[in-house]
């Protein structure tokens, strides 16, 4: 089966992408979506695996497609609940169990180095030191492909901002900057004064308050808006948790998680 990764500013133009580069009409792919960005300024990044589906053997005359796949991305919120990942029903951790499998048939694998991080943390240092930040960048681990960065200094709570959008935008600047520089495949997290492990412990908190709310009261709650990887907490968090389930709805960068009651 053919496949191949795409990077594009929508799931639509990523996928007219792959088309082109696999010589193949949209419709004859399957399309998973790997990773979605909200970038600087209300721009989004979407990576995608787009594979060619393969026609069925018995009937030449009967030749299904396969849909793109969404990104199901849920987010709940009644009310004052923000504290803390269209409505199709799919929860986003299953779509990443499958896209890594299938993406490392793919491609090789990507494996980030100690070289790589150095580069990352340079990028970052000169854009701390061009926005006037006290702030310092240091290697925090290597996880497959992806660089673990951490700034520390008296600055760093400007540098996470309200619910780490600051944060958030300053990763997507990173990486855009950094796929076009080194084009390694190489990609990187940023935390900030152990921001991200706060952050993710207070989503999962706020997913099982508003699932038992759900539970009692029969009705969805809907969450603010949320990054994708963000909105993947809460789908897992609640995973196995009964008389509750989730999905996402609305567009990048609004797409927010519900949870609803089970049927």
């Amino acid at each position: 089966m053919q496949s191949i990764e795409i990077t594009d500013k929508s799931v639509q133009d990523a996928a007219k992408a792959a088309a082109e580069r696999l010589g193949v009409p949209v419709e004859a792919l399957k399309v998973t979506v790997l990773e979605e960005q909200k970038g600087l300024f209300g721009r989004t990044q979407v990576r995608i695996l787009a594979e060619v589906a393969e026609a069925p053997a018995a009937a030449p005359e009967s030749q299904p497609e396969a849909p793109p796949e969404p990104d199901p991305t849920p987010e709940p919120s009644p009310s004052a609940e923000e504290t803390a990942a269209g409505g199709e029903q799919e929860t986003e951790s299953a779509p990443e169990t499958e896209d890594a499998g299938e993406a490392a048939e793919a491609e090789p694998e990507v494996v980030a180095t100690e070289q790589d991080a150095e580069a990352f943390a340079g990028v970052v240092r000169e854009l701390l030191a061009a926005g006037g930040f006290r702030a310092t960048v240091k290697l925090k681990s290597l996880t497959g492909k992806y660089v673990n960065l951490e700034i520390e200094g008296p600055d760093t709570n400007h540098l996470i901002g309200k619910h780490g959008e600051v944060l958030n935008n300053l990763q997507y600047l990173l990486n855009t900057i950094c796929s076009r520089k080194f084009q390694t495949g190489v990609r990187a997290t940023l935390d900030a004064n152990n921001y991200r492990q706060r952050r993710e412990s207070a989503l999962r908190q706020l997913a099982l308050r508003l699932a038992e709310e759900v539970r009692k009261r029969g009705q969805e709650a809907v969450l603010e808006a949320l990054p994708a990887f963000e909105r993947r907490v809460v789908h897992k968090a609640l995973e196995h948790e009964p008389g509750v389930t989730t999905y996402s709805e609305g567009e990048e960068p609004d797409r927010r998680v519900v949870i609803a009651p089970a049927d």
